[in-house]
């Protein structure tokens, strides 16, 4: 049995989803009151002075703090529903049953929001790893309870997760360079769907930086 770790925006799905959840999820009102200090962290993330892991943390921040956990966690229910299956890659789902198929761990491991994410992966039959909502007294915090999952973090989450020494090999799957440490940690490697030996491969077809998901 092997380990297959797979990143879920823009792998297993066409693009982002956490902008798009925020847009589904956040009343309006909470959008208004958060945009004038959610613009300075939106300039600072477009001119490249401040990374898409830490802008996340943010954004989150000041959208969902004080929200009720049950009413957060229904929206992302119905998110995973409603709107997730118009962004997932059919090649995705296609490789996500291969696996499957031959006994492997899946698991998906994401920045993005486990209100959603969680609901999917368990529709699909795969475990995960992502961004957790804080939650004390039935409201959400607005902190992460491990930081943003994307990056050293993500190793370091699947690290504490699974002993990676179980496994004869362990597949990821990835786009940006959120996922670097991720593809580096396995045995086969593929960015962008396409089979890589070394991250330098990735930096010839071009980096992708992580999808655009603060305005």
């Amino acid at each position: 049995m092997n380990l297959a770790l797979f990143d879920f925006d823009g792998t297993i799905t066409r693009g982002d989803t956490y902008q798009p959840f925020l847009r589904y999820a956040v009343r309006w009102t909470r959008v208004a009151v958060g945009i004038v200090p959610m613009m300075p962290v939106a300039v600072a993330y477009q001119m490249g002075w401040l990374s898409a892991r830490r802008a996340r943390p943010i954004a989150s921040g000041l959208m969902f703090i004080g929200a009720s956990a049950d009413a957060v966690r229904d929206l992302g229910r119905r998110y995973a529903t409603e709107v997730l299956p118009r962004t997932i890659r059919p090649r995705a789902v296609e490789r996500i049953r291969w696996h499957q198929e031959h006994g492997d761990t899946v698991v998906v491991v994401s920045g993005s929001l486990d209100a959603y994410l969680a609901p999917w992966c368990e529709s699909v039959g795969v475990e995960r790893i992502c961004t957790e909502l804080e939650v004390r007294s039935g409201r959400l915090t607005g902190r992460y309870c491990r930081g943003d999952c994307s990056g050293p973090t993500k190793t370091l989450l699947i690290r504490e997760r699974y002993d990676l020494t179980r496994y004869p090999i362990i597949y990821a799957y990835g786009n940006t360079e959120e996922d670097r440490e991720m593809l580096e940690l396995a045995h086969r490697r593929y960015y962008r769907w396409r089979e890589i030996t070394h991250w330098s491969e990735a930096m010839a077809q071009g980096v992708e930086h992580p999808d655009r998901a603060v305005t």
